[in-house]
């Protein structure tokens, strides 16, 4: 029971997202004065859909021998054993969606009504890295929880490069916060701000303001470049074993 009780209570690093401060707010006023998602570009959805395809289907192997990872653990430690995909409900472009991954902690670390309902509070002990089983924990460090994410990417719920998308609570508390750029862009595996993770940046929200003045200010063309420099930052990070 007590471990119910404490994957309910939300990690504090969880939500590093901070308020805009007055210089975003100076600098990047006309963003906030946009109502609307701002419209796809071409380039940038060609990329997404490509880049999803391909590592969608490169993918498909690495989750299929995960698969067959978890069905042993399950079997030698049985409190591990239980589904290896889920969702919660995040949004994305200020849209609801679902946000697949792979399931990092033992089920007993899982809220079950919550759960039910895909609230991320319910997974939120994936924080606690005495939570995890022996698998979810060699997924979480190569980012690999997150490569069911490619097909929601190839669906259009979400983009390669983007504002990293917030689970339904954590949406509500940066709106109110008075940030905007989550309801302007699809959510993004990759973002500005997302490729500073592991330092003292990450959860800086100027960089989410700096990637949708680019997106709003460069030609389809140059903001994929932008796009692919993004990856290649990313791309480094996720060598290095960075998640966490």
């Amino acid at each position: 029971m007590s471990d119910k009780i404490e994957a309910a209570v939300e990690p504090t690093e969880a939500f590093p997202y901070s308020p805009p401060t007055e210089h975003i707010k100076t600098t990047y006023g006309h963003i906030f004065e946009i109502t609307e998602p701002l419209p796809a570009r071409f380039f940038k959805t060609l990329f997404d859909k490509l880049v999803a395809s391909v590592l969608l289907a490169a993918s498909l192997p690495i989750l299929l021998l995960l698969k067959i990872a978890y069905v042993i653990e399950g079997i030698l430690i049985p409190e591990n054993k239980g589904p290896m995909l889920f969702y919660y409900w995040g949004i994305s472009g200020g849209k609801k969606m679902k946000k697949w991954k792979i399931r990092l902690i033992k089920t007993k670390y899982i809220e079950p009504e919550g759960a039910a309902r895909h609230d991320w509070i319910a997974f939120s002990a994936e924080w606690t890295p005495d939570s995890r089983t022996v698998v979810g924990a060699f997924a979480k460090k190569w980012y690999l929880d997150e490569l069911p994410q490619f097909w929601s990417v190839l669906i259009g719920d979400m983009s390669i490069v983007g504002p990293r998308p917030l689970s339904v609570l954590h949406y509500e508390r940066d709106k109110a916060q008075g940030n905007v750029t989550r309801s302007l862009l699809k959510g993004g595996l990759l973002g500005l701000g997302h490729i500073n993770k592991g330092t003292s940046e990450m959860g800086n929200s100027v960089y989410e303001y700096e990637y949708v003045d680019e997106y709003l200010n460069r030609s389809s063309f140059g903001l994929l470049k932008l796009d692919l420099w993004i990856v290649w930052k990313g791309v480094i990070v996720i060598l290095k074993g960075g998640g966490y």
